[in-house]
């Protein structure tokens, strides 16, 4: 099944274009040794209306910063597949006239400079809803690309939620969490419940390589991570009050999300985890065993940034509508997580938006954030473990 698309340059005159000597390189010589170190989170917030509306201003942000990876959410690109039959999630939609226009504009966007030096993998929805997409520079080949935590590869996460790439020294995993909800029904608290299950099995179970987790994880862990502590704490959705005070409040600001984020990070080194505390975060979990080799996960941006940050207008990745009752309010619920083994090896993490009138954000409510590493001290070619 076909998993990304290489576009074909062709000069002037219509002929294929031959390939550049450095073009050689990049496709198959020394670099596709070298790990990726600058990586790029956005929840894009309709990737096509980005594209349409926000693309000057991206890619001079794209070609600035020069990722070696980007990592897109909330893709809103129906997957491939006539009504009423199965869906091919890793192929956009184009039979009818609208998808094929749609796909038309967004393929020709990512086939122009700089994105035509990456290859794209995509992981969507039946419809135009959720979806994530994966680009990466074609210097670096990942060893495997798969779109489910159970490692599956012809297997997509439901909605398009999950793609994983795994490279010599890492794995990238990116991921749009389902959004906690407000009120205790299957397709809210339960839901989410069960997602922070399966990445905690997923993060203990894959502790022999150093991981990376980026994307929109739909969760402020601490006080210092929201504009408005006590706004979001006490928020409801017409007066609804969930019957467990810890499901009360904004969603990715309930003291039940957060708890559960905490074990998240604290418990991936693959410890044995059996007690009644933990129990009380995950209802319904059975304990698990890996091997502890690459330790907790960290937060890479509050790793470099510990205190509240003095200007009130940064350090938030989603900012409520300008207009409304959320205008000012801000939340971190963009992340990279990183192996704590690679904590060392951060230059920078940083969120690139800012203010009430949503600079940096590139129309979405979400604003990029970028991690830079420093290289690996481990040679290429050798096993990490």
């Amino acid at each position: 099944m076909k998993r990304f698309f290489k576009v074909v340059e062709k000069d002037s005159d219509g002929s294929a274009k031959k390939p550049r000597e450095n073009d050689a390189v990049a496709e198959g010589g020394e670099n596709k040794k070298k790990e990726p170190l600058k990586f790029m989170t956005w929840n894009a917030n309709s990737f096509l209306l980005r594209v349409k509306n926000n693309w000057p201003d991206f890619t001079n942000l794209i070609t600035t910063f020069d990722p070696d990876v980007i990592a897109i959410q909330e893709v809103r690109m129906p997957a491939a597949g006539a009504k009423g039959a199965s869906k091919i999630q890793g192929e956009i939609k184009d039979d009818t006239s609208a998808s094929r226009e749609e796909k038309k504009i967004l393929m020709r966007a990512l086939s122009a400079p700089p994105f035509g030096n990456y290859n794209v993998w995509w992981s969507l929805a039946d419809s135009k809803y959720a979806g994530t997409a994966l680009l990466v520079k074609k210097c670096f080949k990942p060893k495997s690309v798969v779109f489910n935590l159970d490692k599956i590869a012809s297997k997509h996460e439901p909605d398009g939620r999950v793609i994983l790439a795994e490279f010599e020294t890492l794995r990238l995993l990116n991921t749009y969490v389902p959004n906690n909800g407000w009120k205790e029904e299957a397709n809210s608290f339960q839901r989410r419940r069960k997602w922070d299950k399966r990445i905690l099995e997923f993060v203990t179970q894959n502790s022999d390589k150093p991981l990376i987790w980026c994307g929109d994880l739909n969760v402020s862990h601490e006080e210092i991570d929201v504009s408005h502590p006590e706004f979001f704490s006490t928020a409801k959705l017409n007066g609804y009050i969930p019957p467990n005070k810890e499901d009360c409040g904004q969603p990715g600001f309930t003291l039940s999300e957060r708890k559960r984020f905490g074990t998240i990070l604290r418990e991936s080194c693959g410890k044995v985890i059996k007690s009644k505390k933990y129990m009380s975060c995950l209802p319904l979990y059975s304990f698990v065993i890996a091997p502890m080799k690459w330790g907790k996960l960290i937060d890479a941006y509050r790793f470099l940034n510990k205190d509240k940050d003095k200007d009130m207008e940064r350090g938030f990745s989603w900012s409520g509508n300008p207009v409304g009752r959320y205008r000012g309010k801000r939340m971190r619920i963009d992340y990279f997580l990183v192996s704590e083994k690679l904590k060392e090896r951060i230059v920078s993490c940083e969120m690139l938006g800012h203010g009430i009138e949503l600079e940096g954000f590139y129309g979405s409510d979400h604003c990029p954030v970028t991690l830079e590493l420093s290289p690996s001290s481990i040679p290429q070619n050798e096993d990490p473990v």
